[in-house]
């Protein structure tokens, strides 16, 4: 971590002044695993190389909550405690401070709102766009069924989907205000609240060219986007774009106090997203603002996208449709699969599941993207499952794979999506990801969201996984060859 990064929330120093991301992760799983694995968090904390061995440690973190509701509650409490107590604050004055500090901490400053108000006409039915339509009525419930027929969505989801459609008046979502943390986020639900009419929030960093898409979008919507920002009344959007904005890791205790004087119900969305370990600090310092508001407000539901990209509890029926896949792949693949097994040591082209395993866990995980990516994201369903056990409304689903900014400009994972159609798995376009899971969002605000006897149960209900669940082979084990299968068409 370079001294320019060295301001608001950061990682723990060692004993030597090094900021360790390695540490931190290995340290935070160790302590989520403590109280019900203590095999698994001795592993964990004397794990050698961190940024290729974490994925075990991650999978172990599913299967060790698996046991029963109580165990899953005390990896999810545990790994945030130590969150809490590990990561560290740095003034702008100097100084060093825990993170829990933020909880209580006086804003630095106040900021004012401005309220940007669409100029569109907003859309009165649900409409999904894909593969150059835009799909509602009868063309949306048919695509629903052949996403559930092909195993790229659950059951679940094309129920709450249909259910959305059913109800375009839930779409604006009356009555509540949506905070959208990471208003920019390229399949953030910012887009398709403010065309349905609703009332947004949007947070994002102080970054112009940021501002400059998010108040465009605002402007040609039939919603209404309530903005921080430093700026004059009246101001153009051009100044408003120069002024607007709020950096979570620096200023939480400022964004908290604007966020607490809002009238009516909110939904604190999270859909923050930054590159290596930046991530962490910002998903860190949105876990604490998340704590401090629901402190002061008692009228806060959560919001989550889970990447589709981690280790899932996954039903029997997922399972069983794996097996079937498996069991029925062509010929050419039953001849290739023995000697690729061989030659890769085991690594490719291995069973998704043992076959009748209820439930089955699926381990998608992906090395490239690192094990930053994978504790932030992990943060946010641990937040999830605790919030829902103490009767809050959350609604976290997992988005498919999806063609952003961001996974493309790694070679490898833009030529894997490239190729994963070849294994069964759908990727989906940004405009398509977004809208869906939008739905999802507006069904659960309305229905209260899921409530199973296991939060496994919870985090498996309405996924829209790309078919990553029910695809043949475990889905590591199948990226590899489907990157260089599409190796070609990334070049291009």
């Amino acid at each position: 971590m370079n001294d320019g990064e060295l301001a608001g929330v950061v990682f723990p120093a060692s004993a030597g002044g090094r900021r360790s991301t390695s540490a931190l992760g290995a340290g935070v799983v160790a302590d989520a695993l403590r109280q019900v694995d203590m095999a698994g968090a001795l592993g964990a904390e004397h794990e050698q190389n961190w940024r290729s061995g974490y994925l075990a440690h991650f999978r172990r973190l599913v299967e060790a909550g698996l046991a029963s509701k109580d165990a899953a509650l005390s990896v999810a409490r545990d790994g945030l405690d130590s969150v809490h107590r590990r990561m560290r604050v740095v003034p702008a004055d100097g100084g060093e401070t825990g993170l829990d500090e933020l909880l209580t901490a006086p804003a630095r400053r106040s900021v004012d709102t401005v309220t940007v108000r669409g100029g569109g006409q907003a859309e009165t039915d649900l409409a999904v766009p894909y593969r150059g339509q835009r799909l509602r009525g009868d063309a949306l419930l048919a695509r629903l069924d052949a996403w559930v027929t092909d195993g790229v969505i659950e059951p679940s989801c094309a129920a709450a989907v249909r259910t959305v459609a059913a109800h375009p008046d839930w779409l604006r979502l009356p009555g509540r205000t949506a905070v959208v943390l990471g208003a920019g986020a390229e399949v953030g639900p910012l887009p398709a609240l403010l065309s349905w009419g609703a009332q947004v929030i949007g947070v994002d960093v102080p970054r112009p060219a940021v501002w400059e898409r998010v108040l465009d979008l605002a402007r040609r919507s039939g919603g209404t986007l309530l903005v921080p920002a430093d700026a004059p009344p009246g101001a153009s959007d051009e100044v408003l774009a120069q002024r607007a904005g709020l950096d979570l890791t620096r200023d939480v205790p400022t964004a908290a106090d604007w966020l607490a004087a809002v009238d009516g119900p909110l939904v604190l969305g999270n859909y923050v997203y930054a590159d290596g370990a930046a991530n962490v600090r910002v998903s860190a310092a949105v876990d604490a603002l998340t704590v401090r508001l629901q402190a002061r407000r008692d009228d806060v539901a959560l919001a989550f996208l889970a990447t589709p990209t981690d280790v899932f509890t996954v039903p029997a029926a997922a399972v069983a449709q794996s097996t079937c896949a498996y069991a029925t792949r062509s010929r050419v693949a039953k001849l290739a699969s023995p000697p690729l097994r061989a030659l890769s040591g085991g690594r490719l082209l291995r069973r998704a599941y043992p076959p009748g395993a209820d439930p089955g866990i699926n381990d998608s995980l992906v090395a490239q993207q690192g094990p930053n990516y994978a504790l932030a994201k992990r943060l946010q369903r641990w937040r999830a499952t605790v919030a829902r056990a103490s009767g809050a409304t959350v609604s976290m689903n997992v988005a498919p794979p999806t063609r952003t900014r961001s996974v493309l400009k790694n070679r490898a994972l833009a030529a894997a999506y490239a190729g994963a159609h070849w294994f069964g798995v759908e990727v989906f376009e940004p405009a398509t990801t977004r809208v869906l899971m939008a739905a999802l969002l507006v069904h659960d605000l309305n229905t209260g969201g899921p409530a199973h006897p296991h939060p496994w149960q919870d985090e498996a209900h309405g996924a829209a996984h790309g078919g990553l669940w029910r695809i043949a082979y475990a889905p590591r084990s199948a990226l590899t060859l489907a990157a260089l299968l599409g190796y070609p068409a990334a070049r291009k």
